[in-house]
Order: C-alpha cells, then structure tokens, then sequence
C-alpha cells in the first residue's frame, strides 16, 4: 500500500531559537526516518502553501493577519511564551496546513488511500483565534474543513494521539455533530484541558485522560475498550490523525511510557477502522515528539503501518 508523505525544507527555517524544543532536529529527524524506508511504496510531495481561504475555514481573519505580522525581519518574535516566530517561519506556518489540505485532496481522489504530513510547526493547540504550545495554524483542523468543503465529506473523524491533549481541536469543533474528535493524553498536563467530562456539544468529543506512567499494555487496553467502539458507532467517512510522539518513553516533555511498537499497533487499528467505514483513507498529520530518536523512529514504525508493512 503506497504512502504519500508531504513534506518541505521550509520547516528547517521556522527558527525557535536555542534550546527550544519544536526545533528544526525535529524535521531532520523525521526526514532521516524517511530515508531508512527504502521500500517503493514511500512517495513524497512537496507540502504547498495553504490558501488563506483554507486557513480562514476555521481560524478567525484577525487572527491569521496577527500570527503572519508578527513575523519578524529579523530576531525572534514571541506569541507566547512558548510559541515563537522567526524570518523564516511564514512558509513553514502556510505549508504545514496546506501540506493537510494537499494531503486531503489526494486521499479523496484515490491517488492513495494514506497520507502523512511530515511537517512543523504542529498545530492541534492553535485555537481559532489564539496561537499556543508551540502551535501557529491548526493543520488538521484545517485538513478537516477542507474535506468537507471542498469534498463534501460528511462524518470524519479525528484521533489524536499526541501527549498533549489537542485543545485547539476541540474548541474548533465543539459544536459539530459531524466531526468526533477523540484524544488520548496525560493528565494532568499542558494545556489542562481534556478533562474526561468535555464532551463537545453534540457528545462528539471523547477525551481519554491516561495517568503518568500508563505503559503500552495499558494504553492498548483502554484504546480497545473505549476509542475503537467509538469510531465503530460513528462511522467515519474519513479518518484524520494528529499523529504525536511524544507519548513514547524517551521524551523529555511528558511522562507516559509507550514505544514504536505501540505506535504502530494504534495506527494499525486506526486503518482498520479506515478499511471498514472510511473506504481505507487515512491522513496523519505529525504533532509533537521531542526526543529526535524516538521520533525517527516512532515515524518510521507509523508508515510501516499505514503502509500495511508491518504486520505484528
């Protein structure tokens, strides 16, 4: 099963300054995951710049004019105390999100059933109108409005895996009985949300809050138990992944204990669920991960997987 990976060095200019952690060694790391796939079924594209259009189908237009005037000529700007913005960060910002939207219009129209954006900075914290957790535009959320707009997709669902539970997500979609937004996460942790009793206006949000030190058994038990039945009962048409890594052992930003392994065993399930209701059509979007090894190889386990390489 071929891959389309989108991807684009632009994301090595998005300069965070030192010591940060969502820093270029993330992309490099992630391309050098890439390059250990030597089998056919691993295309790349390059990830193009987002239309503002896309972007403004669920990011407010003060908002989207705030994050691209404060790119700098020079230096280092901050939107947050942990978000920052450096000369180089505009086409990172657009093609992150547009790498998503070009990620979507190839899966629907069976180009590929599977697409990965390889790209930074991530984007499930960006809310419509607030830059966050290192978060500028919120790429899956933009993915998503784009399937439905352009695609007319109705019921999709998005399944974030990322450490940190996806906030910007889940404020982008409270109100939308056709989007279900499912996260796994520690708690308690940045951002503080992704309390077990938000559940969206319509019952569509389902957060899976896991205690420091959760293991893969005990991540796979309650992936069974709770996500699967729920992506059974909707159905999805299309089945999008905030796909961080920062769940794994070795990072140094979190605290739960999964490994490559487990990666792939939650990306198999997720195409399983893709291969009964969403035609097989998968877009994961990479979020965090912050230890470079662990990255590159939790990355390469998960094409393994979509790519259906790995059958253990």
């Amino acid at each position: 099963m071929n891959v389309l990976v989108f991807l684009h060095d632009s994301a090595l200019e998005h300069d965070t300054g030192p010591g940060h952690p969502e820093c270029a060694d993330r992309y490099a790391a992630v391309r050098a995951g890439l390059d250990r796939i030597k089998e056919g079924w691993l295309l790349r594209e390059a990830a193009p710049e987002a239309e503002l259009s896309a972007i403004r189908a669920v990011h407010t237009e003060p908002y989207i004019r705030a994050v691209l005037d404060a790119i700098p000529s020079r230096g280092l700007a901050r939107l947050d105390p942990d978000t920052v913005v450096s000369p180089g960060s505009r086409g990172a910002a657009l093609r992150a999100p547009g790498g998503a939207v070009a990620a979507v219009d190839a899966v629907l129209a069976d180009q590929v059933q599977r697409a990965f954006v390889a790209m930074r900075p991530p984007g499930h914290h960006a809310e419509s109108s607030r830059a966050m957790g290192f978060c500028l535009f919120n790429s899956i959320a933009v993915a998503a409005a784009h399937a439905k707009a352009a695609h007319g997709v109705g019921r999709i669902a998005i399944v974030d895996f990322d450490v940190h539970h996806g906030n910007g997500t889940q404020e982008i979609f409270w109100d939308d009985p056709q989007t279900l937004f499912v996260s796994t996460h520690q708690w308690p942790l940045y951002p503080g949300t992704g309390a077990a009793g938000e559940r969206g206006a319509h019952g569509n949000i389902l957060n899976l809050p896991l205690p420091p030190g959760t293991d893969g058994l005990a991540y796979r038990q309650r992936f069974s138990a709770d996500v699967l039945p729920a992506l059974e009962r909707f159905a999805p048409e299309l089945l999008l992944v905030s796909a961080g890594f920062d769940a794994h052992r070795d990072d140094p930003l979190a605290g739960l204990c999964l490994v490559e392994d487990d990666f792939a065993w939650i990306t198999r399930e997720l195409v399983a669920v893709a291969e009964r209701h969403a035609k097989g059509r998968v877009v994961s979007v990479l979020e965090g991960g912050y230890d470079t090894g662990a990255l590159s190889r939790s990355v390469t386990a998960h094409l393994r997987a979509l790519a259906g390489e790995d059958g253990a």
